[in-house]
């Protein structure tokens, strides 16, 4: 459902989703509440729905704040795993243009092969969740078998060679990090305590009584608001390859590799 939502719509239309769905429900709560209990309005239960909500508040606002920060800082680390990745590939392709024509040809056809694998192929897996070691595993070993049949002969052919096995250590290392990022999500526990705290805190904010009718519905309004949006980022975070906010494959195709485009 989360993928199927980020996949579908734009930020901005999940925007007006969540949070206007969050808004409407519960003044719509709020209504009714007060229709069939008239008394809530005159506030005799405020001082102690008062310290509740003031306590529940501070409670969800320090673990909403823990996971929203941890989410953002997941999506940067993906995106300079991904920046990181396309920029040995780079390295490996301008290392071989030390090598003798055959041998540099092999390894700019095996590099082809794996930039066009990893973003025509792997990253609309990654998009839907699924990212698969296999799809891109036959292009990496193409890569390796390219340079193992390469021997140096020079000192500078030699030095170019190990620094373009080094960066080809990278790439499998960063493409197994970035692949395992792509099927992680929030712990069920963890999505259950964020929605399940957002639901206590707006019916806490029904019992809480204010006189004037335009007063009241304004403060549900804002709380509800505040409330959706943060579940909103939370949305949008959680998945750092699915949706308009997700890590862009961009690198792959600049640089030393816009040429393989």
């Amino acid at each position: 459902m989360e993928l199927w939502l980020l996949n579908t719509f734009s930020t901005g239309l999940l925007a007006v989703l969540v949070v206007g769905c969050c808004v409407l429900l519960t003044l719509l709560g709020s209504i009714v509440t007060t229709r069939r209990y008239p008394a809530l309005v005159g506030g005799e239960n405020n001082d102690m729905v008062g310290v509740v909500l003031g306590m529940f508040g501070a409670i969800y606002g320090i673990i909403l704040a823990f996971v929203i920060v941890n989410l953002w800082t997941e999506l940067q680390d993906t995106q300079k795993v991904v920046a990181s990745e396309a920029t040995s590939v780079s390295q490996i392709a301008r290392d071989a243009q030390a090598f003798p024509p055959d041998a540099r040809a092999a390894v700019d056809a095996a590099i082809h092969d794996y930039v066009h694998a990893v973003v025509e192929l792997q990253w609309p897996l990654m998009r839907s969740g699924k990212g698969d070691y296999q799809v891109t595993a036959a292009r990496v070993e193409a890569v390796y078998q390219a340079l193992r049949g390469y021997e140096p002969q020079s000192q500078t052919e030699q030095a170019f060679y190990a620094k373009a096995l080094d960066s080809l250590n990278d790439v499998v290392a960063q493409r197994r990090t970035r692949i395992d990022v792509s099927r992680e999500e929030l712990p069920v526990l963890l999505q259950v305590l964020i929605v399940g705290g957002a639901l206590v805190i707006l019916l806490l904010t029904l019992l809480y009584g204010i006189r004037s009718r335009p007063v009241r519905l304004l403060f549900v309004g804002s709380v509800s608001a505040l409330i959706g949006f943060s579940l909103l980022l939370v949305l949008v975070l959680d998945r750092p390859f699915a949706g308009d906010l997700s890590v862009s494959s961009a690198p792959f195709k600049e640089s030393a590799l816009a040429r393989f485009w």
